[in-house]
């Protein structure tokens, strides 16, 4: 998808907010090397401001860490601990783009303290009104990081060869945002 009028239909200028409850900040990574588990953060708020040049457009994210969730208390708070996240002392994660051409968007992710660029793929899903009036969006993403790269370094060797935790971290972003008068 290029960044032209047609290909982003009905994505009009001016700041979208995030739909926090119609949105899933998801993730995945390998357990013992032959399973995958799936986690997201719960708590997630930013803002897009879509201007005329869409590259000069601007998204900007806020995860709350303490609300990742995998559906397992136990690792929930391993992930919470110093050895992950150290949600006491990093209560946050960042994201903010620098640049998107319509299906990549590229931008500055802070995790840790550390910040990196990432580029996601972006799939416009299209706008539309809801039952009230509103304008709302979608968007889904998806890309690739290594968590290392953000000292999320934790991991325990496997006596069969391997490792507890993959390094390679899949995301998928499914984001509703909603138009601001």
């Amino acid at each position: 998808m290029t960044a032209t009028a047609a290909a982003l239909k009905g994505l009009t200028t001016g700041t979208w907010t995030i739909d926090a409850a119609h949105t899933e900040l998801g993730f995945v990574a390998r357990h013992l090397m032959v399973t995958k588990v799936r986690g997201s953060f719960e708590d997630v708020s930013g803002t897009v401001t879509v201007a005329d040049d869409l590259a000069a457009s601007k998204a900007e994210v806020t995860i709350q860490t303490a609300s990742i969730t995998t559906r397992n208390a136990d690792r929930d708070g391993h992930l919470k601990s110093a050895d992950f996240f150290d949600v006491e002392n990093n209560p946050t994660i960042t994201f903010v783009s620098t640049s998107f051409d319509g299906s990549s968007l590229v931008g500055d992710l802070t995790i840790k303290g550390v910040t990196k660029p990432v580029t996601l793929d972006v799939e416009f899903n299209g706008v539309q009104t809801d039952p009230w009036g509103g304008t709302r969006a979608g968007f889904e993403a998806t890309g690739t990081i290594n968590r290392t790269d953000w000292d999320l370094t934790w991991n325990a060797a496997l006596e069969g060869g391997g490792v507890l935790v993959s390094d390679k971290v899949n995301l998928a972003i499914d984001v509703e945002l909603v138009k601001q008068a």
